[in-house]
């Protein structure tokens, strides 16, 4: 029976020491007034209720140890899953006084681990409570480092060396930690602290404790914090932002407004073509409303990740960023933000580094869009099991964080076909293909039109006619870049304009764009 079982089953009947029950036994007067103490702290913690009750059936388990009622040594290792500071501190602060007061660890003596200034051949054994943080810069040190940090723990952890080992992140960033290596965390964590964030009262509470304000701006405050907090916000750190710019403008921040629909499918219908992308993605909004309104029907939940599948130019990039526009906007998604990455931003070069370099873009990508440009890329060819971890683990997030994030794959429609025939396990979760089909030569000339007008400029004829020639005789080249073709020609136009009117004077002259001014010199068509 592992420690926690056991655990679980001495305390399976546990009377609730918050009133500390005295009927079993009588507690001395130093240990009850040490454990109300302590007990006060933990009821006023952002945890959830059960990791409350470990908390203090930890510290009961601790004095019957030291007074002989439990004679079994349980080695208190703890995940702590927490994202702020101040609920870690008072965790920590919690722990390190009860283990002290009732003399549950080999010496007093503490150790702080940050692994972002990591140190090496750490000695575990001289220290009797051990707190590993700042566990993201694991990631960022060397692979032979990484191992003999992690062997040197699990070494340790098998001596059972009445010490109290605690690890601090969040959920993602423990995931990461304990990611090909858990067998470490099921042998020896056996017990998980989980925090929880203070409701919209809580913060407002808490502002108001540290400035001042007119009743007027108190409702003022109080709308600001309900319309922008997020429960899944750092609270500290939001709080302590929002404290700081009170006092220093004295007044409250601005509201970044959403848009609109009718705003964000402005942005769409300006874009040239892509009409079958455009119906989609109505399509898509039109499914997310009905699910929001209609709550009495059954619809099951909305699979957003996408494959994209289209030659270079064709708009994939502009139309993943609106679709992070209308997800947000529909509250879909918490943040406004594309993440773009490409494999090299995904697989490490060593054994040991993909994973967790996957999981930090992972990281940085929930609440938002994580775009995958040339995913192709990520195929699986022979013996290549660096790129084998990077899509077992965007799979894994995909399934683990669905209602968090949107992963979109894109690249030449050819070689994500054969990337996705080889890969049921991307395809079994996507729920949207888009296809990306070239752009005509009228529509290039639109485009190209349509940048010349959004900064000022006219275009002649003869300037379209021979636009249309040259795009004709490169569209067919392997490496055409449809609008990216596009806009190179007009960026050395306009260079090329600036120095054919270099001695003009007159203004229509100057906005006019003429055949001598289309440049394709020099130019990059891939």
């Amino acid at each position: 029976m592992n420690n926690k079982d056991y655990f679980k089953d001495i305390y399976k009947d546990f009377f609730g020491v918050e009133s500390l029950d005295t009927k079993s036994e009588e507690i001395n007067k130093s240990s009850q007034d040490a454990m109300t103490t302590l007990f006060d702290k933990i009821n006023k913690l952002y945890v959830k209720d059960e990791s409350k009750e470990l908390l203090k059936k930890i510290i009961e388990y601790m004095r019957k140890y030291k007074e002989g009622i439990e004679t079994n040594y349980i080695p208190f290792n703890i995940t702590v899953e927490i994202n702020n500071k101040e609920t870690k501190e008072e965790i920590l602060y919690i722990l390190e006084q009860a283990s002290t007061f009732f003399n549950y660890i080999k010496n007093n003596t503490k150790k702080n681990i940050s692994l972002i200034n990591y140190e090496k051949d750490i000695e575990f054994s001289k220290y009797g409570f051990i707190n590993i943080q700042n566990i993201k810069g694991l990631n960022n040190i060397d692979l032979n480092d990484q191992n003999n940090f992690y062997n040197n723990l699990e070494d340790y952890l098998s001596k059972e060396d009445k010490t109290i080992i605690t690890i601090l992140g969040t959920k993602e960033e423990l995931t990461t930690f304990f990611l090909g290596r858990e067998q470490i965390k099921n042998k020896y964590f056996d017990f998980n602290i989980i925090g929880i964030n203070p409701d919209i009262q809580d913060i407002y509470d808490s502002v108001l404790e540290k400035i001042e304000l007119e009743d007027n701006k108190k409702v003022e405050l109080l709308d600001y914090i309900t319309k922008t907090y997020k429960l899944d916000n750092d609270y500290v750190e939001y709080r302590n932002d929002l404290i700081k710019y009170i006092s220093f403008n004295k007044e409250l921040p601005v509201i970044e407004e959403k848009k609109s629909l009718d705003e964000i499918f402005k942005d769409l219908n300006e874009l040239v073509g892509l009409e079958k992308v455009k119906k989609v993605l109505y399509d898509l909004v039109d499914v997310i409303n009905l699910k929001e309104k209609a709550s009495d029907i059954k619809i099951n939940d909305i699979n957003l990740h996408m494959v994209f599948l289209g030659n270079p130019g064709t708009g994939k990039t502009t139309i993943a960023r609106i679709i992070s526009s209308i997800l947000y906007n529909l509250g879909y998604i918490k943040e406004n933000k594309l993440i773009e990455v490409s494999t090299k931003d995904l697989v490490g070069q060593y054994v040991g580094q993909t994973a967790p370099k996957t999981m930090s873009v992972i990281e940085k990508s929930l609440n938002g869009v994580l775009f995958i440009d040339e995913a192709y890329t990520l195929a699986v060819k022979g013996d290549n099991s660096y790129n084998a971890e990077a899509i077992a683990t965007l799979i894994q997030a995909m399934e683990n964080y669905r209602d968090k994030l949107v992963v979109i794959f894109a690249g030449y429609t050819k070689e994500m076909q054969e990337f996705l025939d080889s890969n049921s396990g991307i395809v079994s979760r996507i729920g949207y293909t888009l296809e990306f089909e070239d752009y005509t030569t009228e529509e290039l000339i639109e485009i190209f039109k349509g940048f010349a007008t959004k900064n000022g400029f006219m275009v002649t004829e003869d300037a379209i006619k021979y636009l249309e020639e040259v795009i004709n005789e490169n569209r067919n080249g392997k490496n055409f870049g449809n609008a990216r073709f596009v806009r190179n020609i007009y960026e050395k136009t306009i260079i090329k304009h600036a120095t054919n009117v270099k001695d003009k004077k007159q203004s229509k002259i100057l906005k006019t764009i003429t055949k001598d001014d289309i440049s394709i010199e020099n130019l990059n068509f891939s």
